[in-house]
C-alpha cells in the first residue's frame, strides 16, 4: 500500500509541476521561458527518478543548465543572417527549442555529387562566422543531406563530407573546430518528393544550427 501511495504522489508532483510551468511561462521572455522549462522538466525527471526532494532539486539544476535560450545575441544573429541571405533561397528560422537554423539549398551550396563549397555559399558562411569568436558559449551543428539518387554507400559519406566542408570553412574564419559538430544523414530525411528533379534538388542541402546554452545566462 505504501508503494502505491509513493507512486501516486510522484505522479501528482509531475502533473502539478507541468501545470505551474505552463501557467507561469505566459508572462516570461523567450530567454526566461527556455531556462524555466529546462529547469521544470529537469525537476520532473529528478522527482520521478530520485523519488524525493533531492532528486527534484538536482534534476531542476541539470534542466536549467541543459536548455537552449533565445538571447539578444541570437536574435541579432538571426536578423544579420536574414539580411545576408535575402533573395538567395536560404531559410532562416528559430526552431521550437530556440536554435537558429539555416536551411541552405543545393543551388547555392554544392554541385551534384560534390562536396566543394560553391562561391555563392562562401559569403553566407562568412557572415555566419562573424562575431561567433566572441560567443564561446554557442554550439554549432551542421547536417548534410542528399537526394535518393545513388546508393547509401555513396550518399552517406557525401552528406558527411558536405557538412565537413562547411565546418572547415567556418574554422578557417575563427570559429573553434571543437564547437562545431557535423552529421551526415544521406537521403534518409527528405523534405520533398524524390521522384521529380525539383524535389531532389530541395533534398540536396545542408542545415546549420546555432544554439546558446542556458548556462550562459546564469
Amino acid at each position: 500500500m505504501s508503494e502505491y501511495f509513493f507512486r501516486f504522489g510522484r505522479t501528482v508532483v509531475v502533473v502539478t509541476t507541468w501545470a505551474v510551468l505552463a501557467a507561469g511561462c505566459e508572462s516570461m521572455t523567450e530567454t526566461q521561458k527556455g531556462t524555466a522549462i529546462g529547469a521544470g522538466v529537469g525537476a520532473i525527471a529528478g522527482a520521478v527518478i530520485g523519488g524525493n526532494k533531492t532528486g527534484a532539486a538536482v534534476g531542476g539544476a541539470v534542466g536549467a543548465l541543459g536548455g537552449y535560450v533565445w538571447s539578444k545575441n541570437m536574435a541579432d544573429k538571426k536578423a544579420a543572417m536574414e539580411q545576408a541571405t535575402a533573395g538567395t533561397g536560404v531559410a532562416v528560422t528559430q526552431t521550437a527549442d530556440n536554435r537558429l537554423k539555416l536551411d541552405i539549398p543545393s543551388d547555392i551550396s554544392f554541385d551534384t555529387g560534390r562536396s566543394a563549397i560553391k562561391p555563392s555559399l562562401q559569403p553566407i558562411l562568412t557572415q555566419f562566422a562573424s562575431g561567433l569568436s566572441n560567443q564561446p558559449n554557442t554550439e554549432i551543428l551542421i547536417v548534410g543531406h542528399t537526394d535518393s539518387t545513388g546508393s547509401d554507400a555513396i550518399n552517406n559519406p557525401l552528406s558527411t563530407d558536405r557538412a565537413a566542408s562547411a565546418r572547415d570553412f567556418l574554422a578557417a574564419r575563427g570559429v573553434s573546430f571543437q564547437r562545431v559538430r557535423i552529421e551526415g544523414r544521406g537521403s534518409r530525411e527528405p523534405i520533398a518528393d524524390n521522384s521529380s528533379e525539383a524535389g531532389r534538388a530541395r533534398n540536396r542541402r545542408i542545415e546549420i544550427y546555432l544554439a546558446e546554452r542556458a548556462v550562459a545566462q546564469q
